[in-house]
């Protein structure tokens, strides 16, 4: 007869294969996420969060703690089960502090992007992959800059050129190089809105990670309190003999 009760076996194992396939999913989307940056040259830690490395660390450590906590239901032994108990419990708890971290961030970054401020923008303006990815929007959303024309400052590039429809354009500020005429709207709100996207989705990843640990960390304890019961009864009952 197993150390633990068979349903509750059969659900953390479940639990756990469950998990190598959102790991397996989440190398892939990690992948991608990686493709998105690398074609606008930006870094996260520019908006100072973790490097895409720290994901590519995570998303591997789901794997391999998903198969310890296979092994570890599987041979029933107490130093698997405890181990695979102290990574989880460890895990919810950066996860809640990383989630926590991606909501101040987005905030700020909120802030700024929706400010007129330049002062706010300076900053952001400075990271060349930002730079990149404004000039590459600018044309599609019809915008320049990010709170007004003033973020680029003395030199406006091409893709702030306005052609198209006259009540969007706008002259050029004196003592600016760049196109005539330019786009009168700015494109803070439109560009958060794509960055928003990418925060929104990491910041779900961490919260719903933190609670899926707790559930696997309760179920856990059952498990360890369900081992160490039959321990002590087979201890009894070889002393009774």
């Amino acid at each position: 007869m197993g150390k633990i009760n068979g349903c509750l076996k059969c659900i953390f194992i479940f639990y756990n294969v469950l998990f190598v396939v959102i790991g397996s999913g989440m190398i892939f989307l990690v992948a991608q996420l990686t493709l998105l940056f690398s074609s606008f040259g930006i870094q996260l830690s520019s908006f100072g969060m973790p490097s895409i490395g720290w994901f590519w660390l995570f998303a591997f450590g789901v794997l391999g703690v998903s198969f310890l906590g296979i092994f570890a239901a599987c041979c029933e032994k107490d130093i698997a089960i405890k181990i695979f108990a102290g990574l989880v419990g460890t895990g919810m708890i950066i996860m809640i502090i990383c989630g926590i971290t991606v909501v101040v961030r987005r905030n700020q970054l909120k802030a700024a992007f929706l400010s007129t401020s330049s002062e706010l923008v300076e900053p952001y303006m400075e990271v060349p992959g930002i730079r990149h990815m404004l000039d590459a929007l600018q044309k599609h959303f019809e915008c320049c800059g990010i709170g007004n024309v003033e973020d680029w400052g003395n030199k406006i590039p091409n893709s702030c050129e306005c052609t198209s429809d006259a009540t969007n354009c706008k002259h050029r500020p004196q003592g600016k190089g760049g196109p005539e005429k330019i786009y009168a709207k700015a494109c803070g709100e439109r560009v958060f809105g794509f960055l928003d996207y990418i925060f929104k989705m990491i910041i779900n990843f961490f919260f719903a990670f933190a609670v899926t640990a707790l559930l696997a960390l309760l179920m856990t304890i059952c498990m360890i309190r369900q081992v160490k019961c039959n321990n002590a009864d087979e201890s009894i009952a070889m002393e009774d003999k």
